[in-house]
């Protein structure tokens, strides 16, 4: 029985394995990558930002670009009054030269009320102020022979010819522009500069008629260096309300312009020159 046994088919005691897993080719240098992975030579950049809407800023009192140091000339002055006072226009009436501007303030305030308040005339303080400064001298240069002390070094003071050369043609240009723009309204051609024109000297007779010359003069150089130093400050606040009021201005503009303006005889028109 244990032959019998012995003798027994092999496959009843063994059981076969499962055959082996073939292993993977491994992958060669030739093969492409695979279609999602993007070489980095290939890498696209990533697309720009779109750039950003520039909106307007609504009405502007001085246009889209100018600011307020520019409007007043940049640090440059322009005109005769303004080149022979305030050589640095913009930086004095903004306050960004505090020196030049306190002392104009200031001188501006001592002859208001030496000429208002003093009831001073011009004549009388140009000869008491040279006089004054006259016997202050001669008595302090005859002083120092008996001190024995040298005397006093006063500079040789002379108005120089490039400054004599600037104010006249300064002076010139604002006569001649004066002289053009009379000239035009005189003979018809813009009838919005003939109302500005009568409208603000009319103003300016009523406000003459409240005040004399120089307090009108004097609350005009407070106003220079008040007003242009605020409106930088709040300029969009300003802007805002000033752009409202402008178009309502026109809206009043256009109705009188269809009822009445339209209805003027004009001028000859300009001739155009020719090239």
């Amino acid at each position: 029985m244990f032959g019998l046994a012995a003798m027994a088919d092999p496959s009843e005691e063994t059981v076969a394995a499962p055959p082996p897993t073939p292993a993977a080719p491994p992958e060669s240098a030739s093969d492409p990558p695979p279609a999602d992975a993007a070489s980095p030579e290939k890498v696209s950049s990533p697309a720009p930002a779109p750039a950003p809407e520039t909106r307007s800023r609504g009405f502007r009192l001085l246009g889209e670009d100018t600011s307020v140091h520019k409007a007043l000339g940049g640090g440059k002055s322009k005109g005769f009054f303004l080149l022979l006072f305030f050589p640095n226009t913009a930086d004095v009436l903004l306050w960004k030269d505090k020196k030049t501007s306190a002392v104009v303030i200031g001188g501006a305030t001592v002859i208001w009320v030496l000429f208002e308040v003093l009831d001073y005339h011009l004549l009388t303080l140009i000869s008491h102020v040279l006089i004054g400064v006259l016997a202050v001298l001669f008595l302090w240069s005859k002083s120092t022979t008996f001190i024995k002390k040298s005397p006093p070094n006063i500079p040789l003071v002379e108005i120089p010819e490039d400054l004599v050369v600037n104010v006249s043609r300064a002076l010139r240009n604002d006569i001649n522009r004066a002289l053009h723009l009379f000239r035009e309204i005189a003979m018809g051609h813009d009838l919005k500069k003939f109302l500005g024109v009568i409208v603000g000297l009319w103003i300016l007779s009523e406000v003459g008629s409240c005040c004399d010359f120089l307090t009108l003069i004097y609350i005009a150089v407070l106003m220079l260096h008040t007003v242009p130093i605020l409106y930088d400050k709040y300029q969009d606040k300003v802007d805002h309300y000033a752009g409202r009021a402008h178009t309502e201005a026109r809206k009043h503009y256009e109705v009188l312009d269809a009822k009445v303006l339209s209805k003027i005889p004009r001028g000859p028109a300009k001739p155009k020159k020719q090239n």
